[in-house]
Parts: C-alpha cells; sequence; structure tokens
C-alpha cells in the first residue's frame, strides 16, 4: 500500500514512525497511507523553512510574482489528475472539484498581483525636507492548518499569497484527504520555486502543537470546526504568534414570501447538498417567512430532491459523493434520527441510499426535514452533511433574530424581490458573509473570508486584502537629509 510522505526542502520525506490509512469514501476501503509527521520531522521542515527564507525575502517581488504565474500555469495544466487525486480521496464529484480548483487558482491570480499588492506608501515634505514611507515586510516562517473539505482551495487561500509577500511557508493539511494538496505543492518546485520556501507536513495533533510552540513559526492560519479553531487560536496567542483561526458555521437562508420560489429552490438545492453539504458555507437551514412561503417551499424542494444522484466521484452524472469517513456517516445519520425523535418532520429521509457497486462506501442521501426548531440538537449543530433543514417563521424580524441569536456568524443570505427588505437584511445581520439572492456569498479572491462571532478568531480575514495585512507587518521610515553646513540646535519637541 502506497506511504504519502512530506516534501520537506523540496524533497520527499518519509517518516514511517506513524501511519494512518486514508480511505476512498466511496468504497470504504483504505487504498493508502499517510505518514504521521513527528515533532523532530517537523522541526525538520521548520529549519528549512528557516533557512530558506533569507534569500527569498530578498527576491524582487516581481520575481516572486513570476513564480506564480507559472505555477497558476502548471494548476490549469494538471487539473484533471489534480481533481482525481481530490475525488479519490474526498469523494467530490468531479465538476465539483473543478469548481474547487478553480476559485483556489483565482488567489493564486491575486498574489500574481504582489507587486502592486506590497509597493507600500509614501508621502514626501510631511515636514521641512522630512519625508515618510511604509513598507509591508514579511513575518519569516509561517504555517497553515487546513481541513479535509477543500484539500486543494483552502490551502490555496494561504499560501501563494503568504509566499509572494515574501514569507517561507509549512502547510500541515488534512490528514484523510493529502495527496492533491502534497501534488499541488510539489508544482511549485517546478514552477521555479526555491527548495525550502514551501513545505507541507503530514500529521495529527503531535504535528499541530510543534507548529503551535515553536518560535520560529511566526503567524499560523487555520480553518476548522471551532472547539480546533478555539484551541488554535489560543496556543498560537499563548506563544507569541499571529493567528487567524476560521470555526464552525450554521447558515441559514430566509425565503421571503415574495420570493421567486422556483429560483430559491434550485439555489438552495446546489447550496445545501453540494460537495454533501461539507461546506463551512454550506446552506443548512432554510427560515420559510408565513407558512404559503414554508409550503411551497417544501413542496417544491421535495420535488427538485427526486432527481438527485448521490455516487462514485469519476460520474460526472451524480450530484454529489460520500460523506469522508464512516464516523461522520455516522454522526450525520444521527442528527437526522435525533430531529426525527425531537418532533420534525422528515420529508425526505436520505439515510439509507443505495449506491449501486459501492455498497460499503459512506453516503447519506439528500435529506429535508420540516418544522424544525431552535431547540432541537440538529440545529444547534454543524451537521456538516446533505441535510436541510426547515424552520417557520412569522415575520423577517422573527427571522433575523433566530440568525442573530446563533453562536455562529459564518454566512447566510436572503431570498426577496424586495430590495427595502434586503438592505435592511443586509444592514442589520450579525453575519460576517452576506448573500442577496446568492445562496453561497463566497467572496471572491480579490475581496477577503471571513465570519463573525464563533465563526472566525482573530482581527484578519482570509486571503484577499485582509490575506496581505495578515503575512506582512508593517514598518515606516520618517527620514531627513538637513542641509549641507547647517547645524541645528537641540529641540526637545517632535519634529514638524
Amino acid at each position: 500500500m502506497t506511504t504519502i510522505g512530506h516534501l520537506i526542502n523540496g524533497e520527499i520525506y518519509n517518516d514511517n514512525n506513524r501511519t494512518q490509512d486514508v480511505f476512498n469514501p466511496a468504497t470504504g476501503k483504505a487504498e493508502k497511507k499517510v505518514s504521521l509527521a513527528s515533532k523532530a520531522t517537523v522541526e525538520k521542515a521548520i529549519a528549512a523553512a528557516q533557512e530558506a527564507y533569507p534569500a527569498w525575502r530578498n527576491t524582487p517581488a516581481i520575481k516572486r510574482a513570476r513564480v506564480m504565474f507559472k505555477f497558476k500555469e502548471l494548476l490549469e495544466q494538471n487539473a484533471d489528475k489534480i481533481c482525481q487525486l481530490i475525488g479519490q480521496e474526498h469523494g467530490k464529484i468531479s465538476h465539483d472539484a473543478a469548481g474547487e480548483l478553480q476559485r483556489g487558482i483565482e488567489n493564486v491570480e491575486f498574489a500574481c498581483g504582489a507587486p502592486e499588492l506590497l509597493k507600500g506608501e509614501h508621502s514626501k515634505n510631511v515636514g521641512p525636507n522630512i519625508d515618510s514611507w511604509s513598507e509591508f515586510q514579511p513575518l519569516g516562517v509561517v504555517a497553515g492548518i487546513t481541513p479535509f473539505n477543500f484539500p486543494a482551495m483552502v490551502p490555496m487561500w494561504m499560501f501563494p499569497l503568504a509566499i509572494v509577500c515574501g514569507n517561507t511557508f509549512i502547510l500541515k493539511p488534512s490528514e484523510r484527504d493529502p495527496s492533491s494538496t502534497l501534488y499541488i505543492a510539489s508544482l511549485l518546485k517546478e514552477a521555479g520555486l526555491p527548495d525550502g520556501v514551501m513545505n507541507v507536513i503530514n500529521g495529527d495533533k503531535e504535528a499541530v502543537d510543534t507548529l503551535l510552540t515553536d518560535q520560529r513559526v511566526k503567524a499560523v492560519s487555520f480553518v476548522g470546526s471551532t472547539p480546533i479553531a478555539e484551541y488554535i487560536y489560543a496556543t498560537a496567542s499563548a506563544n507569541g504568534k499571529r493567528c487567524q483561526a476560521l470555526g464552525g458555521a450554521k447558515n441559514h437562508a430566509i425565503v421571503m414570501p415574495d420570493a421567486d420560489m422556483d429560483n430559491a429552490v434550485n439555489q438552495l438545492v446546489g447550496a445545501a447538498f453540494g460537495s454533501s453539504g461539507e461546506r463551512c458555507m454550506a446552506l443548512s437551514v432554510a427560515v420559510a417567512v408565513g407558512d404559503e412561503a414554508g409550503d411551497a417551499l417544501v413542496e417544491k424542494m421535495q420535488q427538485a430532491m427526486q432527481s438527485l444522484s448521490v455516487g462514485e466521484y469519476s460520474n460526472a452524472n451524480n450530484d454529489f459523493g460520500p460523506v469522508i469517513t464512516q464516523a461522520h456517516q455516522d454522526k450525520v445519520v444521527g442528527y437526522i434520527s435525533s430531529a426525527a425523535e425531537q418532533g420534525a418532520t422528515l420529508v425526505v429521509d436520505g439515510r439509507n441510499p443505495k449506491v449501486e457497486g459501492y455498497e460499503d462506501g459512506f453516503f447519506v442521501g439528500a435529506t429535508l426535514i420540516d418544522n424544525v426548531t431552535a431547540s432541537m440538537d440538529s440545529y444547534k449543530a454543524e451537521i456538516f452533511g446533505p441535510v436541510l433543514q426547515v424552520i417557520r417563521v412569522k415575520t423577517m424580524e422573527e427571522a433575523m433574530q433566530l440568525i442573530n441569536d446563533h453562536e455562529y456568524g459564518n454566512g447566510t443570505c436572503i431570498f426577496t424581490r424586495d430590495g427595502e427588505a434586503a438592505r435592511y437584511f443586509s444592514d442589520h445581520i450579525e453575519v460576517g458573509m452576506v448573500g442577496i439572492n446568492v445562496p453561497l456569498p463566497v467572496p471572491v479572491a480579490y475581496h477577503s473570508f471571513g465570519g463573525w462571532k464563533r465563526s472566525l478568531f482573530g482581527d484578519l480575514h482570509a486571503y484577499g486584502p485582509d490575506g496581505v495585512r495578515f503575512y506582512t507587518k508593517r514598518k515606516t521610515i520618517t527620514q531627513r537629509w538637513p542641509s549641507s553646513g547647517v547645524r541645528e540646535g537641540v529641540s526637545f519637541a517632535f519634529p514638524s
């Protein structure tokens, strides 16, 4: 069985002291193993990154950008292989994997603008013959810890921008689906990136804790569940590191009585069940305003879901694939069952899908649950599966209060034809990313991604303009050259 290793200083390195199975979730079978890095292996990667930093820091921004231009070209040339690796280990259908990769490539495109992003600010004659300017300098060795659900896109939220800003990078991807991430990193070497600037460490908590506590690592970016995000943020901060930790979500869509119901249903189907619901921006709750809207929504959703197909990644006719592990499948099914037990109406039950030829796969079918309340366990939890819950309320204000009261504030949207309602919603909802008739309001690469409340720990959002600020530190220089032969007296005031 193939063992997936690490990328350290431009070479594949195997640390075979501990390994873990990597499953194909469609078959339910372990098809590879991944090496779990020891503390010593992580320290080896940190040392390689630290050694590569001085030369890379002093490489002109335009030359760093040229590496990214070539990297983008290689990503596009090898897109089919990357999507295949995602499908084999994550289960994501090929068209969905292609969409993920494209959103990652957009972040590489943004990073290609490094000369513009890093050119700083300049003011002449802030005082007599005094000039002042600011520079954005790299931090040093930085690290990223990424989740299983987007093994291509989320790492590319981090390392392209960190690297073009002049940092060296250590990536700890999910040990559940590491192959596509490692392959993508290898393309950087082919693009001309010097050895040691980009390193990949596969591992578990031992690897993470080493990154969080080693003083050579100056910043850590994380995407994952809220309990782990809290731990990452607290530990990194306690060790003097800059940290952004993106956590969980419970994304609501308000469906107003005046909404284009057919359009809303089409959008909800993709947003709730795409990628098997394993998205931090998945819409998992539809809040119907009024019984008429609720009845129409449930009826049309039920009809639309009849044609959905769950299956294996290489069949592009499938709409979504399996969930990531047997344990996760059991958890999702458990929440569906608990909703029914606590009084909700199970309209479409996806607990026992039949996928011919893949009977041992970790599949959960599209599920629709009506008459959910805020007190139910399924509502409180981030199910992270292909489950859409419907809550019925009487007014828009009640719907907004429900969203604002939730501990998470990642994404939300409203379906309406009323511009006044949409404007009021976007102004007053306490959520970081808002859609108006857009079900997955994931910002494009030249904006920044991040939620509110317990969906984000840290001061800066991911990628885009906030990403530049996260991976750099500002230095401001104030300069004066006195005229030849002039000698000044002592002054106890600020120069002005």
